[in-house]
């Protein structure tokens, strides 16, 4: 049971837009569009692909409102731990615990929007497949979904774990809005992975209209058990290499 008191405080993000602000148009170029497509009250879901670890503070200072992002708990630590909490992030713990997502809910259910990256890890980008979660907080909430295409972040045969050097060309794209609901007589796993897919769909398809729209393509991927370029770099050299 979620309490009150679990849930980040309204005041939490305010000092956080400027930072993320300033990391969008100070540090980085980003260009975004779509911001129309963001309905102006009531409950969001901002739904984006995830390329790399800048995924979530670029959309957050994108969005033309703010958002708590689910964040994976292990970030959570120190400094950087900090931060998050007080940005009002929400911490998801990967086992399996579903804390986070009735704490979503609850946000939801308060008017506010919530940010997920429903591939649940770093990859192409491309949206092949996605976790549940995002679909049992859309049916849960009623809350309106909006699909997010990130960018730049990652370019390339860039590592999934490299820093992208300040002033590089991002770009962020809110899609069209889409509601998904439960069907009369729909058992609840089939509405849960009906509406996973129609949510991954959308997804994929406004990744492929930024791709066309900004010229801007997706990392490659290596091909499974190939190192990727700093894996290869750091064989080279004679270290040992990331097995992120």
């Amino acid at each position: 049971m979620v309490t009150e008191n679990q849930l980040p405080s309204v005041g939490s993000k305010m000092w956080s837009r400027p930072v993320g602000w300033f990391l969008d148009h100070v540090i980085y170029r980003t260009i975004v569009a779509g911001k129309g497509n963001v309905p102006a009250a009531g409950p969001v879901i901002f739904a984006a692909n995830h390329i790399s670890f800048l995924d979530g503070p670029v959309m957050f200072g994108a969005s033309p409102r703010p958002m708590h992002i689910l964040v994976k708990k292990e970030m959570f630590k120190g400094f950087l731990g900090s931060v998050l909490r007080g940005s009002g992030q929400i911490p998801v713990d990967r086992t399996g615990d579903r804390t986070a997502l009735h704490v979503g809910k609850k946000l939801l259910d308060a008017g506010r929007c919530v940010g997920i990256l429903p591939e649940g890890t770093r990859g192409s980008g491309s949206a092949e497949s996605i976790s549940n979660g995002v679909a049992w907080l859309a049916l849960n909430s009623g809350a309106t979904v909006i699909p997010v295409a990130i960018l730049g972040t990652r370019q390339g045969d860039e590592h999934r774990d490299h820093i992208p050097k300040p002033r590089r060309k991002l770009h962020v794209s809110f899609g069209e809005p889409i509601t998904v609901k439960r069907r009369k007589g729909e058992p609840g796993r089939v509405s849960m992975d009906r509406a996973a897919a129609e949510i991954r769909e959308a997804l994929a398809e406004h990744v492929k209209d930024a791709i066309r729209a900004t010229g801007q393509g997706l990392p490659l991927e290596p091909a499974p058990g190939e190192p990727t370029s700093q894996h290869r770099h750091t064989a080279v050299a004679g270290t040992p290499a990331d097995h992120h």
